[in-house]
């Protein structure tokens, strides 16, 4: 069954389970092509840990069809590239490529999803690849403090487990939990196809139906556990090595399917999105507190995170901590200005028409609308939902922000 979107968008579904999206953009000669597979670290048991992303590892070590080497020769030789990526709520693997090989790239795609040799063999290098991803991270106090913070503030939910697993785990997992992984997730019914640029629909959807392998029905379909109250208040961390502390200000957010999503969006690009925003004014050129200085946001299928983050060295970190928890307690007593809204709606319609110029963009936008069940909209739908976001949405998104709810912790040299 196919269904029109958009002039030029379109959607199936496969007799397998298997969806397609697909999205037609004729000033391009290439297509971005994806696969997504509704399995990520949030699905995860705790002694499992690290085991989605080790997967995705695993596929790259080879396939009943190709070596390692001949799965990075399929795409590059093309002029494409290939790429992956584990969430807590799904698993990726995309190419890059000139339209006339989009054949050849769905075809790496399958044999990667479907195909992977999984060998006990490739199981002890590809550990070791992960266990220096962890140390890479470990030695980032940047990326560390936002591993730290998820784990604090999730207080045991999925949701704040680290990607990666952690040594021990990663260190424990064996060949068959690995298989037994692929078995269960990677079916045709869990699976998402999303592809951007110079396609046919209905070719696209022939070739993905001869690569895929049977299936139907929704197996594999995992649920996330319910997210329960989230932690509040502070804590320091200390590691040795490093000039800096690293401070996040954070606290639940919102689901993906919130009516206060995008007015959320808005809230943190006016908070801490750019140069313009009130952090990075105050914080960085009034007070010349921190080099780097922004806010964030994730929207989960069952919750989500917001939050503030500055590095700044310790002789000024209490100021800058408490620099920033004021403008966080002024936004969520105050909310936005109409002139503030209007500035930053103006910027969020503005970032939305470049990031649609790249066909890696538009597939990944049609990946996220059916991951979680959200509703296409063209792009005047989605000026037009920016557009009617108004100061009492923005005061209620400011909320989130408001310090009696936050997490606080802060990443100390020793």
């Amino acid at each position: 069954m196919t269904e029109r979107l958009d002039r030029e968008v379109q959607r199936s579904v496969l007799s397998s389970g298997t969806m397609v999206l697909s999205e037609r953009i004729d000033s391009v000669r290439s297509v971005a092509a994806g696969v997504w597979v509704r399995r990520g670290t949030a699905h995860e048991q705790p002694q499992y840990r690290g085991i989605a992303h080790l997967l995705e590892h695993m596929v790259f070590k080879g396939t009943n069809r190709r070596s390692a080497q001949e799965i990075a020769a399929a795409v590059e030789g093309t002029g494409g590239s290939i790429d992956a990526y584990t969430t807590h709520e799904h698993t990726s693997f995309q190419v890059r490529v000139p339209s006339d090989h989009l054949g050849t790239g769905l075809d790496v795609l399958a044999d990667l999803a479907f195909s992977p040799a999984l060998r006990v063999e490739d199981l002890e290098l590809e550990r070791a690849v992960v266990l220096e991803e962890i140390s890479r991270m470990e030695d980032t106090p940047d990326d560390l403090v936002f591993e730290l913070h998820s784990e604090f503030m999730h207080d045991g939910h999925p949701y704040g487990s680290p990607i990666l697993g952690t040594r021990q785990t990663v260190e424990s997992l064996e060949i068959g939990s690995l298989q037994r992984l692929h078995r269960e997730a990677y079916r045709p019914a869990n699976m998402i196809v999303a592809v951007a640029g110079q396609v046919d629909h209905e070719e696209l959807v022939g070739q993905v139906r001869d690569l895929w392998p049977d299936g139907s029905g929704v197996e594999g379909v995992a649920s996330v556990p319910a997210l329960g109250s989230t932690a509040i208040g502070s804590r320091v961390v200390r590691r040795s090595g490093g000039r800096q502390v690293h401070v996040i200000a954070g606290a639940r957010g919102l689901d993906h399917a919130s009516s206060l999503r995008h007015a959320a969006i808005v809230v943190g690009q006016a908070l801490g999105g750019g140069m313009s925003s009130r952090l990075f004014q105050k914080i960085r050129e009034q007070l010349g507190l921190a080099y780097s200085v922004f806010s964030f946001q994730s929207f989960y299928a069952r919750g989500g995170h917001v939050g503030a983050y500055l590095a700044t060295r310790p002789e000024a970190a209490e100021e800058a901590r408490e620099t920033l928890l004021l403008e966080l307690r002024a936004l969520a007593d105050r909310g936005l200005s109409q002139a503030e809204l209007d500035d930053v709606k103006e910027q969020i319609k503005g970032q939305i028409l470049l990031s649609l110029e790249s066909p890696a963009a538009r597939m990944h936008r049609l990946a996220g609308m059916a991951l979680y069940g959200e509703p296409y909209r063209n792009l005047d739908a989605l000026v037009e939902l920016i557009e009617g976001i108004d100061l009492d949405q923005a005061a209620e998104a400011s909320k989130l922000y408001d310090p009696e709810g936050l997490a606080v912790l802060e990443l100390w040299p020793a």
